[in-house]
């Protein structure tokens, strides 16, 4: 667990994976990004409390997107906190996360049959009924939440298409969901594999190119701190940049 000045990264093991969720508080509240796989809500709790932060002060959620290991454990989290805790997520994943369809990437119909067999008979079970929540909050592009020195929406469809990432102003860190990820402080682009529409994808990221961003929180892969707006650069084609400004 890495955090300082009101600002945690978690870290959330499951077999041999590590996800890192982001924790943001001040004196008078805490906020959560993404909540894991299902299962692991009291291992969530446990990784705040280790900040110093109790579980009751948490009073909002913000989901970066509906895959299953960023909206896994919302529902036992609500269940086991004392105080409502208001979710926040784009209107593109809201159904899907309200349980309206399945999840795209877990939904039991749009796999093979030599898919379906393959997984576990546990893994079965969650993906023929996966969490759900209500989320009581859409956010859009470009909206600023008055929360811990300000946080912007910025919405980067293409690893789903209600994905969103987020600017901290204060501490000039984006949390970027899956639309990028981190090995050994290096940034990539989103796992293809996993991603709905690369294309859209590596244009939304471009949008990250108009940030003063010192920090990369990555779901996958952690902190980036070593110059991450030069390694974005990289990523990104000055062309693909201006076209992402113009359309």
């Amino acid at each position: 667990m890495k955090f300082t000045n009101g600002l945690g990264m978690l870290e959330l093991t499951i077999q041999g994976f590590t996800l890192n969720p982001t924790l943001i508080w001040d004196e008078t509240m805490a906020l959560l990004i993404d909540t894991g796989v299902p299962g692991q809500g009291k291992q969530i709790i446990e990784a705040i409390e280790k900040t110093g932060v109790p579980f009751e002060k948490l009073t909002a959620v913000i989901l970066t997107h509906q895959d299953i290991d960023h909206v896994g454990s919302l529902p036992e989290l609500l269940n086991l906190s004392a105080n409502h805790i208001d979710v926040y997520a784009h209107k593109l994943d809201k159904p899907y996360i309200e349980g309206d369809f399945s999840l795209i990437k877990t939904d039991p119909s749009r796999m093979s049959k030599e898919a379906w067999a393959s997984l576990p008979e546990g893994m079965k079970q969650i993906y023929a009924n996966p969490p759900k929540s209500k989320v009581n909050h859409i956010l859009e592009d470009e909206q600023y939440l008055p929360f811990f020195g300000g946080i912007q929406v910025i919405f980067t469809p293409g690893h789903t298409p209600g994905h969103i990432s987020l600017y901290l102003k204060e501490s000039k860190t984006l949390i970027a969901g899956d639309s990028l990820v981190a090995a050994e402080g290096i940034l990539h682009g989103p796992v293809e594999r996993t991603t709905l529409d690369m294309d859209l994808a590596m244009k939304s990221i471009s949008k990250f190119l108009d940030f003063e961003i010192d920090t990369v929180i990555c779901y996958h892969g952690g902190l980036v701190n070593n110059n991450p707006l030069e390694q974005l650069k990289k990523l990104i084609s000055p062309s693909a940049h201006e076209r992402g400004k113009m359309e």
